[in-house]
């Protein structure tokens, strides 16, 4: 069971749900987001594209946009370089169609996963120059491709970096850490040394995004508003499949991007709707999340990332229906290896002394590698730990890491970098190659030195508000809407209540994964309530809390004697004109009473 913490900042909400227009509750949530403020509170509520940091705090963006402006004229060639991901994938389209608006002699190419690797290589580079590339501009990677640049500046090449991942560093003599960027003509990352802009959280697609601003106010005749608002969707669509924090100016790229999504010109993102069913429908991260950007994600794991290129460059109908069907189809396939995959893993940590560990260390070798970074996420969500799943590659092994809040994953990898040979990533995410035989000493570093706690492990559920379900009418729910996008870093709200009875239930879903329950308070009020967590371990709850007949009753006939406390949020559900609310159950104990 996770640790049910509940917020306790503190502020007069009262006052601030007078100045706002909001209900006390909902100011209060606002707070528990860490906005303090009146220019805060307003800049989360009220805030617009007009509101995001100006491009030129970035370092070497002028730099950058100089040389390519120089390039355009020239009639150079530049290729961008992205990468497999949501993403790169994105970024790639961006600064391609933004160099294309701008005349010049542009095209693409993005690594293989399994032939090329992440990011740019010295075939990469070889096949660019053979090709006659002038200018190689790069897009989500770049900032630890120190020797790769150096071999394409050997060949003659100008290159351009951007990129939003941790600049590679060294701890001297005096235990000091220095920086290691590439010595390309221009590097723009936000995280780098000495660059001014006041949020690091961008993605690498927001960063080419903030680039082609920079070089539409430098070629003003070539400069297309309603373009870069089409580039800011995908922006938006790359925040959220990368799993950018959603604070700052990621709020307001995604919270404006959503609805250029839903309404984007793009034949190939209407055609990636259409297959998923969400073509005419409102947006939201979640869809975002779960629903297209795998599609995405899946090419470039089972296929070639160019494919899901073409569909966003594609003015042809027909042509991005067959991709976006095709893509709909790998992400289908991926789900399922995914799941036999997830299942293995668990397996092999339960039946091994894996389960001792605190960094977990998986050695997969028959797993595809594009899967490992999914299935690392899957075993982090069961088990609370950091996760590396490694598999056979081509040389040595691949595989790919996800952390949880306390651990610092590229910071603990980079301790014992002599054990790779390529490695990368932030804090919650990161990639690395190895040879076979140094498996075992990755895997009793990282647990000898990880400096974790029990309490890192426990699962805690931070509770907004201690609120009776009571509380909620139709008019709260649609403020609630006014504090989305939800996600990273701007988690749904939930709320809690004590000592529900459940009164009767129904097992819902054509794999009986869903539960519709009514349940009423003290006051004998009455609420729907739904459950799409796991059934099974919930049904072990009812029986060994409250016994097997009274667990059967409630669905046959129905109960009063189960009592439960319970996490929920609420939502409005709209149906020929008529509102009904309902309340979505995330976790639950056994109640007082």
């Amino acid at each position: 069971m996770a640790k049910w913490m509940v917020y306790t900042k503190r502020a007069d909400f009262y006052a601030i749900a007078e100045r706002f227009h909001i209900d006390p509750v909902i100011a209060r949530i606002i707070r528990n987001r860490d906005i303090v403020g009146e220019e805060q509170i307003d800049a989360f509520l009220n805030g617009s594209p007009d509101d995001m940091h100006s491009p030129y705090r970035l370092k070497d963006i002028e730099k950058a946009a100089d040389l390519i402006v120089d390039k355009i004229n020239g009639k150079k060639a530049i290729r961008v370089i992205g990468d497999y991901d949501i993403d790169g994938i994105c970024a790639t389209y961006i600064l391609l169609t933004g160099l294309k608006q701008c005349g010049a002699v542009a095209d693409a190419a993005i690594p293989h996963r399994i032939h090329d690797g992440y990011g740019l290589n010295e075939n990469i580079i070889t096949e660019a120059y053979e090709a006659g590339t002038d200018t190689i501009l790069t897009c989500d990677n770049g900032i630890a491709a120190g020797e790769q640049i150096a071999y394409a500046k050997s060949l003659g090449m100008a290159v351009v970096v951007t990129d939003h991942h941790e600049v590679p560093y060294e701890i001297d003599a005096d235990g000091r850490r220095r920086e290691c960027p590439p010595a390309a003509d221009a590097v723009v990352d936000p995280k780098q040394e000495g660059c001014l802009y006041p949020f690091e959280g961008i993605c690498g697609a927001v960063t080419a995004y903030k680039l082609i601003q920079v070089l539409f106010d430098k070629m003003p005749e070539k400069r297309d508003d309603d373009l870069l608002d089409e580039l800011l969707a995908f922006a938006a669509f790359a925040t959220v499949g990368d799993v950018m924090e959603l604070v700052d100016e990621n709020r307001i790229i995604v919270r404006y991007g959503l609805g250029r999504i839903a309404g984007s010109e793009n034949k190939g993102m209407q055609a990636l709707l259409t297959v998923n069913n969400l073509h005419n429908k409102p947006l939201s991260a979640y869809h975002i999340g779960f629903v297209l950007g795998p599609c995405l994600n899946a090419t470039g794991r089972l296929d070639t990332a160019i494919r899901a290129l073409r569909l966003f460059m594609t003015d042809d109908s027909a042509e991005a229906a067959v991709i976006a069907g095709e893509l709909k189809e790998l992400n289908d396939s991926r789900k399922n290896m995914t799941l036999q995959g997830t299942q293995q893993a668990i397996r092999m940590i339960e039946e091994s002394s894996l389960k001792d560990d605190k960094v977990l260390v998986i050695y997969m070798p028959e797993c595809h590698e594009s899967l490992a970074g999914i299935i690392a996420g899957r075993i982090r969500e069961r088990y609370h730990k950091p996760v590396f799943v490694l598999t056979d590659a081509e040389e040595g092994v691949k595989g790919s890491g996800r952390s949880i809040e306390s651990y610092h994953m590229y910071d603990k990898m980079s301790e014992c970098k002599e054990l790779y040979t390529k490695y990368g990533g932030h804090k919650m995410a990161a990639g690395v190659s190895m040879p076979t035989g140094n498996i075992g000493a990755f895997r009793a570093y990282l647990n000898e030195h990880c400096g974790l706690t029990p309490d890192d492990f426990e699962e805690k559920i931070h509770i907004d508000v201690p609120m009776p379900m009571a509380y909620v009418t139709a008019d709260f729910i649609r403020q609630l809407s006014r504090l989305e996008p939800f996600g990273n870093g701007n988690p749904k709200p939930v709320f809690a209540q004590k000592n529900l009875r459940l009164i009767r239930g129904r097992i819902l879903g054509k794999n009986s994964n869903v539960g519709r329950y009514v349940v009423m308070d003290d006051a004998g009020r009455q609420f729907e309530m739904m459950y799409f967590g796991d059934m099974e371990a919930w049904h072990d709850f009812l029986e060994s809390s409250f016994g097997r007949e009274e667990s059967d009753r409630l669905y046959h006939g129905g109960s009063c004697r189960i009592c439960i406390s319970v996490i929920y949020y609420p939502e409005l559900d709209t149906y020929q004109g008529r509102e009904k609310i309902k309340m979505i159950m995330q976790d639950y104990c056994k109640g007082d009473a």
